[in-house]
C-alpha cells in the first residue's frame, strides 16, 4: 500500500511540476492575468479538471511560480552576504550570483519582473513578501558588520532594501544583455558593481 501511495504521490508531483513548467513557457508570451488554465492543461496533456488537484486558480499557480523563482535564493543570498570578508568581495559575489541566476533561470526572472507590478494581486503580494524577506535577511547580516555600529533597525532595513532594489535592477540589466556580446555583459557587470559600491560608500558616511 505504501509503495502504491508513493508512486501516486510521485506522479502527482510530476504533473504539478509539468503544469508549472508549461505555464512558465506560455507566460513568455503573455501576462498571468490573460493566461487560461485550459491553455496550461492542454500544453501538459491533462484534463482541465486535473488542474484543480494542484492549484485553486491560475493566481495560485502564479504564487507557486514566485516561490519557485525566488524561494531558493534565500540561503544563497544569506551565504553571500555573511561569508564575504569585505564590502568589495561581498559586492562581487552578489553580482556574480545575480548574473548566474539570470543565465540559469531567465524565464523565472522575466516572470517576476513582469508580474511584480502586474494585474494579479496575490502574485504581487507574494513577490513583495519575498522581497521583504530578502531585505530582512540582508539587514540581519549587515547588522553584524562593525560599520553598522550605531545604526537603528529602521535605517538598517532601509539600507538592506536599497541593496535588494538594486539587485532587481541588476537582474533586469543582465536579462537585457543575456544574448548580447560578451563585452556588453562585462559592461553590465562593471556597472552593477559600481552602483552597489556607491550604496556602500554612502552607508559609511550615513551617520555623519
Amino acid at each position: 500500500m505504501s509503495h502504491t501511495l508513493g508512486i501516486r504521490q510521485a506522479q502527482k508531483q510530476k504533473t504539478r511540476q509539468a503544469l508549472l513548467d508549461a505555464a512558465l513557457v506560455l507566460l513568455e508570451e503573455q501576462s498571468l492575468s490573460s493566461l487560461g488554465l485550459r491553455e496550461v492543461t492542454r500544453a501538459v496533456g491533462v484534463a482541465p479538471t486535473a488542474f484543480y488537484r494542484h492549484f485553486r486558480s491560475t493566481a495560485d499557480l502564479g504564487v507557486a511560480l514566485v516561490e519557485e523563482a525566488l524561494g531558493s535564493l534565500h540561503p544563497m543570498i544569506r551565504t553571500t552576504v555573511s561569508t564575504a570578508s569585505d564590502s568589495a568581495e561581498r559586492i562581487d559575489r552578489t553580482v556574480e550570483l545575480i548574473a548566474r541566476h539570470v543565465e540559469t533561470h531567465p524565464a523565472h526572472v522575466r516572470f517576476v519582473a513582469r508580474e511584480r507590478h502586474g494585474g494579479v494581486q496575490p502574485v504581487r503580494q507574494a513577490i513583495r513578501a519575498q522581497l521583504e524577506r530578502f531585505a530582512e535577511e540582508v539587514r540581519d547580516e549587515l547588522a553584524k558588520d562593525p560599520v553598522s555600529e550605531g545604526w537603528s533597525a529602521d535605517d538598517l532595513l532601509m539600507l538592506a532594501t536599497l541593496y535588494v532594489d538594486q539587485m532587481l535592477i541588476t537582474a533586469s540589466l543582465f536579462l537585457e544583455a543575456l544574448d548580447a556580446p560578451a563585452e556588453e555583459r562585462d559592461r553590465v557587470t562593471r556597472l552593477a558593481a559600481r552602483q552597489l559600491r556607491l550604496i556602500s560608500i554612502g552607508r559609511r558616511h550615513w551617520l555623519e
